[in-house]
């Protein structure tokens, strides 16, 4: 628009919003099987992004010029006020802070001007089912050892991919891994199966890759042998789920660990919180919310047992008192009701 950045208002701040809103992203190379943009999958019934920007990137991009804007404003003191405000008391000052008793209360903003809502994050789920499936799909003892650990702690892709060696502990039946946030060793408790695939997993690459606890846990399969990378996990899971036709991610197995520490009564929403590692126990209260599945067959399961009530034929009256029963609660004779 020719209006030089330091020189930009809250008109360039909503025409850009609006812009984002109607614009579609550059077209990238796809490969010929690759499914149309925004269409659904028939198996897991997740969308592939559509060419139009999606509302948590129109919220990134219009924040990342937020914090441009408000670099130089801080440093060189251009411009005077960001033309991108971040909404909320933080942008607002106090705006009670000379409150008139006759007035209402004002309620700052959740969001600044134009700026678009950021969508709430849904978990996806994988079905029961649909994971058996899945696992049974792996080649190698590697990846079954990979997958186990991932649906069973709870761990992000990255976090578990830059597990050491030393940190594995069958023993305790614990596995350590530094946490994407804050770089915190956490020892997550997985599952005996987990622990299992992996001993078969390391007594193939006996003697082929270094041995130390500071070595790296998952290797290559192929020669040269290196560290296993994201990418290359990433391709694991994908070759998978081309055999079933489905989408899934690896990150949906973070989702589908912490649906299933959330449905065991047994554990508390503070215990998947610290396993998930999550630092507000907010986020970890999207899990509860039942899937579309879960409230179908609830329902289902509400109307059998309605018709089996209706079904069933009402219980009959108890019988009355015999008249020596009366004579013996009462003290009276059965025939004439005389005391005794």
């Amino acid at each position: 628009m020719d209006v030089p950045w330091h020189l930009a208002s809250r008109v360039e701040d909503r025409d850009f919003a609006l812009w984002l809103k109607t614009t579609k992203k550059p077209p990238r190379r796809r490969r010929p099987d690759a499914p149309a943009p925004g269409s659904v999958n028939p198996v897991t019934g997740k969308a592939t992004p559509g060419e139009n920007y999606s509302a948590r990137t129109r919220w990134h991009a219009r924040a990342v010029i937020r914090s441009f804007c408000e670099y130089h404003r801080e440093t060189h003191g251009r411009p005077l006020i960001n033309p991108f405000p971040q909404g909320g008391a933080a942008d607002e000052g106090s705006p009670n802070g000379h409150h008139n008793p006759m007035q209402p209360f004002r309620q700052p903003s959740r969001r600044g001007t134009y700026q678009p809502k950021e969508p709430k994050p849904t978990p996806r789920i994988i079905p029961e089912q649909a994971f058996n499936d899945l696992f049974a799909g792996l080649k190698y003892n590697r990846d079954r050892a990979l997958i186990a650990f991932y649906i069973s702690t709870g761990a992000r892709a990255s976090e578990l991919l830059g597990v050491p060696q030393g940190l594995v502990a069958p023993g305790d039946q614990t596995i350590g891994v530094v946490r994407k946030g804050n770089q915190v060793l956490q020892h997550l408790p997985a599952s005996a199966d987990a622990f299992v695939w992996l001993r078969l997993y390391q007594q193939e690459l006996r003697d082929v890759v270094p041995k130390h606890p500071s070595e790296p846990l998952w290797w290559t399969l192929r020669r040269p042998f290196r560290p296993l990378e994201y990418d290359a996990a990433r391709m694991v899971f994908t070759r998978a789920n081309q055999l079933l036709g489905a989408n899934w991610t690896l990150h949906d197995l973070r989702h589908s660990a912490a649906k299933r520490m959330v449905r065991d009564p047994n554990l508390t929403l503070a215990d998947v919180q610290w396993v998930m590692g999550h630092a507000h126990i907010t986020t970890t209260e999207i899990y509860i919310a039942p899937t579309p599945d879960e409230v179908v067959a609830h329902v289902l399961a509400h109307h059998e047992r309605q018709r089996a009530e209706q079904a069933t034929p009402p219980a009959p009256p108890a019988p009355g008192y015999r008249p020596e029963v009366l004579a013996t609660l009462f003290g009276t004779s059965a025939a004439g009701g005389e005391n005794r």
